[in-house]
């Protein structure tokens, strides 16, 4: 008799792809939300997590309530009868965006599941020999397979720091999670993933966070021609945070004033220089009522010589 596994991935397209290469048998739930953006509840399941997701994925990026029951709420109900299973098996990646989606289906697992049966985490990121980080899709079928092999099984102990970082995440007062950066797990990738929510909080000189200034840095660096090639340029080289062209086109309609565009290249403005520099703070020009999690972003701001936050 085989085991009954649980298969929670990141999205549609790895789905597609585990399933094409007929790489594992068992039940999938594919996990289609982005819980790095937006306001979040602990508990996602609920009715006011559900309208209050809606309404954000609505305004911000005209989906409709009715493709978000379809496409993610409809998922979560999968979760009801996990006594069936033998086995859950996590696939997310190394970044934010996965992360954030991680504890949170971590959090939502331990509130429905038997404490007995096992969870096992499949991570892509560092490969050897290679220099760039991959995401699972990125693998080849013999890459896949191998970490499909070299899954981890998630303590009891993970899996709570898991859920309780996700908590923290929802809560109001994100510098509680500086304090869990050098905790021990087995998430090769959540110490860096915190940094980098917590970097997402506006520098307290520019008003820019580390994206965004990072972006800046890109148009100055390199031959760019327009907001397409430096759409391009941000999506390959943003490091740990994950976005896709969602949520990049968000970040860049917000720094078109610094950028100035003539025939043949793409230009920092005389605003854009003096943000590269540290030279002026633009905090009072880009605040907006934009959270992360359980927080408003420019209700603090970010040291990046303490790497604390400050409240306003």
């Amino acid at each position: 008799m085989g085991v009954n596994t649980l298969h929670i991935t990141n999205g549609d397209s790895l789905t597609h792809r585990i399933q094409e290469l007929n790489l594992v048998d068992g039940e999938f739930m594919v996990w289609r939300e982005m819980l790095c953006e937006g306001p979040t509840e602990i508990k996602i399941e609920e009715e006011v997590s559900v309208k209050k997701r809606a309404l954000f994925l609505k305004k911000y990026y005209r989906i409709p309530p009715s493709d978000y029951e379809k496409k993610f709420v409809s998922q979560l109900k999968k979760l009801d009868n996990l006594a069936k299973y033998d086995e859950i098996i996590l696939w997310f990646e190394y970044d934010l965006f996965c992360h954030i989606n991680m504890i949170a289906a971590i959090s939502l697992l331990l509130r429905k599941k038997n404490r007995e049966t096992p969870v096992f985490l499949v991570c892509s990121g560092r490969i050897e020999h290679e220099k760039k980080l991959f995401g699972l899709c990125d693998l080849s079928h013999s890459q896949l397979k191998k970490h499909l092999q070299g899954k981890i099984k998630l303590s009891h102990d993970d899996l709570e720091f898991a859920a309780h970082i996700w908590t923290l995440y929802c809560e109001s007062k994100p510098e509680k999670m500086i304090g869990q950066i050098k905790q021990n797990s087995s998430f090769e990738y959540m110490s860096i993933c915190i940094r980098a929510h917590l970097q997402r909080f506006p520098n307290m000189l520019t008003g820019l966070n580390v994206l965004e200034h990072n972006i800046l840095e890109m148009a100055d660096n390199y031959q760019i021609k327009n907001i397409k090639q430096l759409m391009g340029y941000a999506l390959e080289y943003q490091g740990y945070y994950g976005y896709g062209d969602m949520q990049m086109k968000r970040v860049l309609a917000r720094l078109f004033q610094f950028f100035t565009q003539t025939k043949d290249r793409l230009l920092l403005s005389e605003r854009g220089k003096l943000a590269l520099e540290y030279k002026k703070n633009f905090y009072n020009t880009q605040i907006l009522n934009w959270y992360y999690g359980g927080v408003k972003k420019y209700d603090y701001l970010y040291n990046d010589e303490t790497h604390s936050l400050l409240k306003l």
